[in-house]
């Protein structure tokens, strides 16, 4: 009697579940693109400095009201400009990760914000 080797053939649906991955690659694609078109706002020194960023973690502008531009306090308009580049930094990474976990569901996957 000879016995016919079986092949093995996984379950599960494994083409489906490689179509999901290609899918979810090119959603997460098109949201970083659309990322780099939103943008976010923030102040800071009650309207003085006003920093404009991406949800891709890029500068568009800083605007700084003339009024607060003092020789004699250089240090006080670092510490404004400081303060709203890290404050718009902080909001367009929390954009960026509810915009990307949207689409994740929640899960954690490395390299993704």
């Amino acid at each position: 009697m000879s016995k016919k080797k079986r092949r093995f053939k996984p379950r599960g649906g494994q083409p489906d579940m490689m179509r999901q991955m290609q899918r979810l690659q090119e959603e997460m694609a098109k949201t970083q693109e659309a990322l780099g078109e939103e943008t976010i706002t923030v102040t800071a020194g009650g309207g003085a400095i006003t920093v404009v960023m991406t949800g891709q973690q890029r500068v568009q502008s800083i605007s700084i009201a003339p009024e607060v531009v003092d020789a004699d306090d250089v240090e006080m308009l670092e510490d404004l400009v400081t303060a709203a580049v890290n404050e718009a930094l902080e909001r367009s990474q929390e954009l960026a990760a509810e915009r990307m976990g949207a689409l994740t569901g929640g899960l954690s996957i490395p390299g993704l914000a």
